[in-house]
């Protein structure tokens, strides 16, 4: 059966996956690059931007499992774009130009919903306004037998955690302090039907995995 996965979510010791005054020009937010600066540090990271070198070691092997097995993917309206309120037009297209990193079916959860938007490489971004459940199904029917993915932001990841829909969550801990911003923890308790099933150091930061108890 068909998984749903957070994996590499970059989280600062305050509990933030984003900065604060996000905009078009800073969209993590102030502060916001250094949650990622583990990740492009690593081989597969540089190998994005068609970079050689970096580093391998376990953070290398959690970005490269990140990708594997994942058939479509959900994310919030935030994490494709800066716009806020109804689309003004169907200009943007998202921060990964012609051919974004997913090649699969990505749903992006929204309350102005738009035609699909087809693009190189595979992808497919689909806009819908509808429950947690009822995406996540329509997820798993693309994926074909493979797993979904869950991306940001705080806000999404919230809500399916909140109807115990993650089956693995995985949070990257990265030892900086944001002080404000888009914060994960907020109305999740103790994470109640979750587990820490593992805890992983590297140089660079902590992996922390969740799995359902």
């Amino acid at each position: 059966m068909a998984k749903l996965h957070v994996r590499n979510l970059a989280i600062s010791l305050d509990g933030y996956v984003a900065g604060p005054n996000q905009s078009a020009d800073n969209p993590l937010g102030e502060g916001g690059t250094g949650l990622h600066e583990w990740v492009f540090a690593t081989q597969t990271g540089r190998t994005w931007f068609g970079n050689d070198g970096g580093e391998t070691g376990v953070d290398d092997d959690f970005v490269k499992a990140g990708e594997v097995g994942i058939g479509a993917t959900i994310m919030g309206r935030n994490m494709f774009g800066p716009i806020r309120g109804a689309w003004a037009d169907e200009e943007w297209k998202g921060w990964w130009g012609d051919n974004p990193p997913y090649h699969h079916d990505t749903f992006v959860m929204t309350h102005h919903p738009r035609p699909s938007l087809p693009m190189a490489g595979g992808t497919t971004f689909h806009f819908v306004n509808d429950t947690p459940e009822a995406v996540l199904k329509q997820a798993i029917e693309a994926a074909d037998g493979k797993d979904v993915r869950l991306g940001g932001g705080s806000s999404v990841v919230r809500q399916f955690l909140q109807a115990g829909l993650v089956d693995e969550l995985h949070l990257a801990v990265v030892p900086i302090l944001l002080g404000g911003g888009e914060r994960l923890y907020d109305d999740l308790g103790t994470l109640p039907g979750y587990r820490v099933s593992s805890v992983v150091r590297s140089p660079a930061i902590t992996h922390v995995q969740f799995s359902k108890a």
